[in-house]
């Protein structure tokens, strides 16, 4: 008897580890560590949450029946609503003719324009809010104009009320907008814009009935983009808004901050969970592309009609054969260089836009230079002072350090993690891919503030709330989703027959991984690294409610710093943050460029 239990034993654990080596085996697999973090510190608490709002476990509709008896609570429902609907809406206005401009523009100045959409995007969101309190101020940029000229005699008020809330809004989610137009349009065939105007179509037409249905992917990708982060905002309308301009996320983290009783919390972040989950549903991102695919087939027959009504026409109009094959000619030849005064419409535009876009950056950085002790534009005299402050104030440098250390140990959790998971969704059957996919991009496809109203719960049920440890989690479910995204990509475009080529030269699979796979992909997950990094070192609305006000970064130490005295220590610390953005594109630059350089000789090296 006593010889067979240490039998059993061992036939036990070598079924396990066989298990476990099958499991291995299984691409599906990989994705397990980021799909354990995400229900641990977001899908486990939120189904705990709905719960809760539910009343359970009597489960009843008796909190969401509160929650719109009270007539405050329903105005600031459809304020957020409404607000957030009019930011994305003045997004598309701006964003589509920015987007079409930068296509077509020259190469060259195309990838300029893109770099400087970028850097504003890669910018920290409470520096470019804190900007824009400077600009619009009673003593700020526009009111100091407007005075100069003399085209007004006191200061307009621009900030703390919805205004200033929408210029500041817009700032923030317009690269965003811009961003998927850009990928989007990018793909679209010019010669089809070029093919119906040498068939007789005029610009408007041409452009309305081909170009258009074309690039609506990218406007509906990028409208819900834009939609469901604004129904998440805090800290804009916070800041930049007066007390008849809060958000719905405004009312939730207060009661987080205040309150004990976790139904009125729960039901608020569900009916703005519910109303993303609504509109993502109806009007659903797809990552895949196939929608711009069919949409791309969808048009042709449209194209094929424009092509025989304007044949006929052309039928009719034999006489005037010969004049009108040379005006076609010049208006194909138009289709690509444009007449003068549409350049200059086109660049005064883009100008106006970058300077939008760029101008909040800039006043941080002068402003920063002040010796002066209060804020300033332009400063009346320049010095160190404010950037000496900052580095001798260990409240200052405690909260960076702090910051970095948080930041590096996300990079290095989600880096690893999220490249483990897009290489198994690569090499996953489709439907399930499908699924994975979904679950674990969860976090970035719905309003912030739930995401940190269930970690908050998450962490407080293990014991981490107010912690660094805590901290690092939470930010790694949304980090864990960017570097998927980033590394899919990157091993969308790779040729897995050079895995198949290293393998049957006897290489084995952490062989090929390492001396194939990895390098080819390396530009991705460095990328994907530096936006983990970015999104956890940038994070004011997740920090602020599982921290507990125990651990302070330099992101609350900013906003603290906003809300008690406008100081120009921060705007040191902004300026510092503001300059990040291109050692960033720097970096990711010189990745980029090394590994086009070390491609050659890395397919040309034999592998052993």
């Amino acid at each position: 008897m006593s010889a067979t239990l240490p039998s059993e034993r061992r036939y036990r654990e070598r079924a396990f580890m066989e298990a476990l080596q099958k499991l291995g085996r299984m691409p599906a697999g990989l994705t397990l560590p980021a799909v354990v973090i995400l229900l641990v510190v977001f899908a486990i608490p939120t189904i705990e949450l709905f719960l809760t709002s539910l009343n359970a476990p009597s489960y009843s509709l008796v909190n969401y029946h509160s929650f719109f008896e009270q007539r405050a609570n329903v105005v600031i429902l459809w304020q957020t609503i409404t607000m957030s609907v009019v930011a994305t809406v003045i997004c598309v206005i701006i964003g589509y003719p920015t987007s079409y401009l930068i296509v077509a523009a020259p190469k060259p100045l195309r990838i300029t324009l893109v770099v400087l959409v970028l850097i504003p995007w890669l910018t920290s969101g409470l520096v470019r809010t804190y900007a824009w309190t400077v600009i619009l101020g009673d003593r700020g940029l526009i009111n100091n104009l407007l005075i100069y000229f003399g085209l007004i005699a006191s200061p307009l008020t621009l900030v703390y009320n919805r205004l200033g809330v929408y210029i500041g809004m817009v700032h923030i989610m317009l690269p965003m907008m811009i961003l998927p137009l850009l990928s989007v349009m990018q793909g679209i065939d010019k010669s089809l814009m070029a093919a119906a105007r040498s068939m007789g179509a005029p610009p408007f037409a041409a452009f309305w009935r081909v170009f258009l249905p074309l690039s609506l992917p990218g406007v509906r990708s990028g409208s819900l983009l834009v939609f469901v982060v604004c129904l998440g905002f805090y800290i804009t309308p916070q800041a930049l808004g007066g007390l008849s301009d809060a958000m719905l996320s405004n009312v939730i983290a207060a009661q987080v901050q205040n309150s004990v009783d976790l139904a009125p919390i729960a039901t608020a972040a569900f009916i703005l969970l519910a109303i993303a989950m609504v509109v993502l549903s109806l009007f659903g991102v797809d990552l895949s592309g196939t929608q711009a695919r069919r949409s791309r087939l969808s048009t042709r027959p449209r194209l094929n009609r424009l092509i025989s009504v304007v044949s006929g026409a052309r039928y009719f109009n034999e006489i005037a054969n010969r004049y009108r094959a040379k005006r076609w000619m010049n208006q194909v030849y138009e289709v690509a260089h444009g007449s003068v005064w549409s350049k200059i419409a086109g660049a005064v535009f883009i100008a106006l836009v970058l300077v939008y876009l760029l101008c909040p950056g800039f006043v941080v950085i002068v402003m920063s230079f002040s010796d002066a002790a209060f804020l300033e534009f332009p400063p009346s005299s320049f010095s160190l002072r404010w950037y000496w402050a900052f580095l001798g104030d260990p409240a200052w440098t405690g909260a960076l350090w702090t910051s970095v250390q948080i930041g590096f140990a996300v990079t290095i959790l989600s880096t690893f993690v999220g490249t483990l998971a897009a290489y198994g969704l690569s090499r996953t059957p489709s439907k399930l891919r499908s699924v994975l996919t979904m679950v674990i991009l969860t976090p970035i496809v719905i309003p912030v503030i739930v995401v940190g109203v269930a970690a908050y719960l998450g962490l407080a049920d293990i014991g981490l709330l107010g912690s660094k440890t805590g901290i690092i989690l939470a930010h790694s479910i949304g980090a864990n989703a960017s570097v998927v995204v980033i590394v899919s990509a990157a091993l969308a475009n790779f040729d897995r027959q050079l895995e198949l080529a290293a393998k049957s030269m006897r290489a084995g699979p952490l062989k090929t991984f390492t001396r194939v796979t990895l390098p080819l992909i390396r530009p991705g997950i460095i990328a994907g690294a530096v936006f983990a990094f970015i999104g956890s070192f940038d994070d004011v609305v997740v920090t602020s409610l599982v921290s507990a006000l125990a651990v302070p970064t330099l992101p609350l130490k900013m906003m603290e710093n906003i809300k008690q005295q406008i100081e120009p220590t921060i705007a040191a610390v902004g300026s510092l943050l503001t300059v990040l953005p291109l050692l960033w594109l720097a970096a990711l630059y010189l990745v980029w460029r090394r590994s086009k350089l070390s491609i050659p000789h890395l397919l040309a090296e034999p592998t052993p």
